[in-house]
């Protein structure tokens, strides 16, 4: 048995960044940019107002109120060509149009009287003010966008800007999900005695599809060696594969001898980690496999902890991991040393402090804890009490923004 630190480190170390495609620009959204994104042109394009107003010489104001001759008008779109600011005199402009020649300022239409033919300036004027300058904000041949970065409204604003209809971002992983085990029928049938919905499967694809990778549902392995060969080459397939269920020491457990029999590497089975210790993966050439436990609160914890991370670096991401808080316990929490345990709680602020209480029954069979559950608070291996009023390490668990 490996440790919970030792288990992460080894599946991160094992996968690979998939391959690049190029996409269209909205389906990037969310995605991981794969190189270096340079300007083809300056930004701005030209000197431009940033104010609807008029377009002076500033040694014309050095004394206010001052008035001068308006000679023209450039709307957004118009061409400066021509147009130029003469002396002891205005151009009036609206926001974006290109600034004529000789101006070096723009004076805000709010500290004029707005006049049309002769205006009034009741504001001191600076140089340069309310002017935006050819390539301020990006230079031709600059990289705007790094690698690495992650796709959002404001990279495609910025992409959008430079004309890029097509991203090259990190492809997204296909994960086959296979569930095991004769006890289970699929979503839509009325379980009988003995028989339980195939829940995993669709928790785990959710879950895959929440990193951005996406889902392959392939079924339902039944308890025989024929039926785990068939659907085991199927998944892998895929990118990845994840299996729930038949991992552990049982007769019907068939799931790692099968995957050895198909060439599959083992890195390791068992786990120092309460839920999820029957947590296995192995390689099948460069294919990820994650064997996780067949319990639902195992399976989705084990994913969150291990397969989650993996899947976001395969996408390009640079930070993989959760990112831990403190938060006080507010009740005593005791374990057994040897194994790192997780333990899902609520959490709520007490000004700058966050408030971890129990979410619940931590038995692995109470599935409800997991829908109250805000974070995992990750308690060590080597700690076996944890008072009321301690700090411990927690993560969030899913998206919580109503909280922050």
């Amino acid at each position: 048995m490996i440790s919970f630190e030792e288990a992460r480190s080894t599946i991160l170390s094992s996968v690979n960044v998939c391959g690049v495609e190029r996409v269209p620009l909205l389906d990037a959204v969310g995605r991981i940019l794969a190189e270096d994104v340079t300007a083809p042109w300056n930004m701005p394009l030209w000197d431009n107002s940033a104010m609807d107003g008029y377009a002076v010489r500033s040694a014309d104001c050095s004394k206010i109120p001052c008035q001068l001759v308006v000679t023209g008008f450039l709307p957004a779109g118009a061409r400066a060509d021509g147009v130029t600011v003469e002396a002891g005199s205005a151009v009036r402009i609206m926001t974006g149009a290109p600034t004529p020649f000789g101006c070096d300022a723009v004076v805000p239409v709010e500290e004029t009287d707005d006049g049309q033919q002769l205006v009034t300036l009741n504001e001191m004027v600076e140089k340069g003010q309310h002017l935006r300058l050819c390539g301020e904000d990006v230079q031709a041949g600059s990289a705007f966008v790094r690698a690495g970065a992650l796709i959002r409204p404001p990279e495609v604003n910025m992409l959008a800007t430079f004309g890029m209809a097509m991203v090259p971002v990190y492809r997204r992983p296909v994960v086959a999900i296979l569930s095991t085990g004769d006890e289970l029928i699929e979503l839509g049938k009325t379980p009988g005695p003995g028989e339980i919905i195939n829940s995993n499967a669709l928790s785990l694809a959710a879950a895959v599809r929440e990193t951005g990778a996406i889902p392959r549902i392939i079924g339902i392995a039944r308890d025989n060696l024929g039926s785990h060969r068939e659907l085991l080459l199927e998944g892998l397939k895929a990118d990845v594969l994840i299996t729930s269920a038949g991992v552990s020491a049982g007769d019907c457990d068939f799931v790692r001898d099968v995957l050895e029999e198909l060439g599959a590497r083992q890195l390791f089975w068992k786990v120092g980690v309460k839920p999820g210790g029957p947590t296995a993966f192995a390689l099948h050439g460069a294919i990820p496999v994650f064997s996780l436990p067949g319990n639902p609160v195992s399976t989705m914890m084990t994913f969150e902890e291990f397969a989650r991370p993996a899947l976001l670096k395969m996408m390009g991401h640079q930070r993989v991991l959760r990112p831990l808080f403190k938060a006080v316990l507010c009740e005593e929490v005791r374990k057994k040393a040897g194994k790192v345990q997780i333990v899902r709680v609520r959490l709520e602020r007490d000004g700058k402090r966050w408030l971890a209480s129990s979410a619940g029954n931590q038995q692995t069979a109470i599935l409800k804890t997991m829908v109250d559950a805000a974070a995992l608070a990750i308690l060590p291996a080597d700690s076996t009490v944890f008072a009321a009023g301690e700090e411990v390490d927690v993560h969030f668990y899913g998206s919580h923004i109503d909280l922050i």
